[in-house]
């Protein structure tokens, strides 16, 4: 279908979309920057969550490092003062373990109390060491070098000292606090306090700082020293990577040496439930982007639609008001529900007065109102037939013309019908035209016959003579009797009677010649075909014995009717045994025979049922192969002075009668043994009539006319 061309309109279009698209696009724009915000606010609350995440880490951390420095004080004021007890001048050594041993007990982060002398051999320890009974045994291997250092720097500074830390054990690590012994200026040993890093952190430490944090000591080389932790924590220093945003650091000294406090948060457990409304807030988000967007396409979709439908629909208009056929659109109550201008101008009635109007309508004939009724009622009924059906209007102004009308049912998008589509078609113009065309068909058939009669005048002529000299030779004998006097009754009846048969004879051919020739209607009615058949070779007797031609009719006297115009099927006979006849011209007269057969055929004895089919075989020249293809074409003839449309002429009137003709060739072998062409035969059906009846008689054919 050819696309309707753009018109100007259509090239402000895009500035049209554009100007759409800009408000349409601001739900979009405040989406997106609705999930931008709640991105940001999201970031913005974890970071001040981890923001005073540290700060409580680093609270909580300088908190213990405080309790534990206040704890190692505690304890070093102890040691301390058992220590101004080892300066007196008499010890009393048992009283002195009591004192260590209370000590020790009531102080869990001291694992041993040492007293050394200025040598610094153990003179007393509590708890006992394993070598004690030994006395100047010197402590473990691994602790004695950082022990004496402190115990060094003690006696240099006369003030207490720390140690560098070491493994008291197996599983313990701790370091030594050396508090200088002095009587009367003279330095007499040390006291030393083993504090153990495990047993300071299991019992200093609270346990709500536990639940928070792993609190570890580390040395110069990040070796943990101790700790206490309920887990294992990522980020930690035992863990596989520190994280110093998880993570403080504060040194711790005393006791120094490089020693430093490492508190690591755990990971915060997972909040769940905003965790859960976040992924909703923002697959809702999504979604109501994703629904923002797809609804956005079905708009520009449904835009484009009703674009190209409002184009279409011009397009469509353009094309409807463009049509000469008028078209009639009615619901399936009959109510008219569209017209184009076609049908308006056809009815000379505006769309306004139509659609909505249910029968009866306003341009139907008030005399066939009742036909109309009944033709609505079977297009309702989806009787329409498929040909269409030819009714008479009326328009506005009165004037009356004749519409075809075809109908076509309409069906919606969904399959279902919602009423008839009609297309009327005026065709006033085509019948008058058809009515024209048979006038001149009739008077061209009137013409033909007209000119056959004349080309078989001297035939006639000869034909009426032989009677007419009979009759003028029977009155002048029988008045030659008469005036004679003499004559016998008997002899003059009898050539009366003879005269009497001869101007039968001639009125007969009189007859044939007036009713073959005459103007008039055709007149369809049931005839006898045999009888027609033996008219034509009557008629055609005189022609065919001047030209030695034997004609042979083969009509059985028990053939049923046929219906048609005894006239015309005349004219059909007539030409065809005329052409038969003129074409054995050469033929050797001997072999000079025309033969006409009519029979049966398709049917069985019950009238109106079958064909009969007839035979006109002649022994001529037959038809050349170059001619037969145009035969029975308008204008053409193989005669001299033919004006060809005989042939023509008979097909037509055959067909007029719903039946057929066509020729064959007769095959050599069949009937010229001699080689000579075995001629031609011209055959066409006529129905049987439909009504039953016997055969038709001559007069009742005749009283049809």
């Amino acid at each position: 279908m050819p696309q309707p061309n753009r018109t100007p309109g259509s090239a402000a279009l895009p500035a049209s979309r554009s100007g759409w698209a800009v408000p349409h696009a601001m739900p979009l724009v405040a989406m997106a920057l609705v999930v931008v915000l709640l991105g940001a606010f999201l970031w913005l609350l974890q970071r001040n969550e981890r923001d005073e995440e540290a700060l409580a880490l680093i609270k909580d951390a300088l908190w213990v490092e405080q309790n534990l420095h206040f704890q190692l004080a505690s304890d070093e004021d102890k040691l301390e003062r058992l220590a101004e007890t080892l300066g007196r001048a008499e010890v009393d050594l048992r009283q002195f373990a009591a004192m260590a041993r209370l000590v020790v007990n009531t102080n869990p982060a001291i694992e041993r109390v040492l007293w050394l002398d200025p040598q610094g051999r153990t003179m007393l320890a509590e708890p006992p060491l394993p070598q004690d009974g030994m006395p100047g045994a010197d402590g473990p291997p691994s602790d004695s070098l950082t022990r004496h250092d402190a115990m060094r720097i003690a006696r240099s500074s006369g003030l207490r000292a720390y140690g560098a830390p070491y493994r008291i054990d197996v599983t313990d690590r701790g370091f030594d606090v050396a508090f200088p012994l002095f009587r009367d200026g003279v330095f007499v040993g040390a006291l030393v306090g083993v504090f153990s890093f495990e047993a300071m952190l299991t019992h200093h430490v609270p346990w709500w700082f536990a639940q928070r944090y792993q609190l570890e000591v580390i040395d110069v080389t990040g070796t943990v020293l101790g700790a206490k932790s309920r887990m294992v924590v990522p980020g930690s220093m035992t863990g596989p990577s520190p994280d110093p945003a998880r993570s403080h650091v504060i040194p711790f000294d005393p006791p120094g040496h490089g020693l430093a406090l490492v508190a690591t948060a755990y990971p915060s457990e997972s909040n769940v439930t905003r965790t859960v409304l976040v992924a909703a807030i923002f697959a809702l988000t999504g979604s109501a982007l994703w629904s923002l967007w797809s609804l956005r396409r079905h708009i520009a979709g449904r835009l484009r639609a009703e674009e190209a439908l409002r184009e279409e629909h011009a397009f469509r208009k353009a094309m409807e008001d463009s049509l000469t056929v008028g078209m009639r659109a009615r619901d399936l109550e009959g109510r008219i529900t569209y017209v184009n201008p076609a049908f308006c101008r056809m009815v000379g009635l505006e769309a306004e007065d139509l659609v909505g109007r249910g029968p009866p309508m306003p341009y139907w004939l008030p005399e066939e109102i009742d036909r109309a009724e009944a033709a609505l009622q079977d297009v309702l009924a989806g009787r329409a037939p498929e040909t269409g059906l030819e009714m008479r209007f009326q328009r506005a102004s009165g004037e009356r013309f004749d519409a075809l009308i075809y109908e076509a049912p309409l069906i919606d998008a969904n399959g279902r019908q919602t009423g008839w589509m009609g297309s009327v078609l005026d065709i006033t113009e085509r019948k008058h035209a058809e009515e024209l065309a048979r006038q001149q068909q009739e008077r061209l058939q009137q013409t033909s016959r007209l000119i056959t009669m004349g080309e078989m005048a001297s035939t006639l002529a000869h034909e009426l003579n032989q009677p007419l000299s009979a009759i003028a030779s029977y009155c002048t004998g029988c008045l030659n009797r008469l005036r004679s006097g003499r004559f016998d009754t008997d002899e003059v009846a009898a050539a009366l009677e003879k005269l009497a048969a001869q101007a039968k004879r001639a009125g007969q051919v009189v007859r044939r010649i007036h009713d073959f020739v005459r103007k008039r209607d055709p007149n369809v009615a049931p005839c006898s075909l045999a009888r027609v058949l033996e008219d034509c070779v009557g008629l055609t007797g005189a022609d065919a014995a001047r030209l030695g031609v034997r004609v042979e009719l083969d009509a059985p006297a028990d053939l049923p009717p046929v219906t048609g115009d005894r006239i015309l099927l005349q004219q059909v006979v007539l030409n065809l045994m005329r052409n038969g006849i003129e074409a054995m011209a050469r033929t050797p007269r001997d072999d000079r025979r025309l033969t006409v057969t009519v029979r049966r055929e398709g049917g069985g004895d019950e009238a109106g049922d079958g064909v009969l089919l007839t035979e006109i075989r002649d022994r001529g020249c037959g038809v050349a192969p170059d001619v037969a293809e145009r035969l029975f074409s308008p204008f053409f003839t193989t005669k001299r002075e033919g004006m060809g449309m005989g042939l023509n002429i008979c097909r037509s009137i055959v067909e007029h009668h719903r039946g057929r003709l066509w020729f064959e060739p007769v095959a050599e072998e069949e009937d010229a043994p001699d080689g000579n062409s075995a001629g031609t035969r011209f055959l066409f059906t006529l129905p049987v009539h439909a009504q039953p009846s016997g055969r038709v008689s001559d007069q009742s054919a005749e009283a049809a006319e």
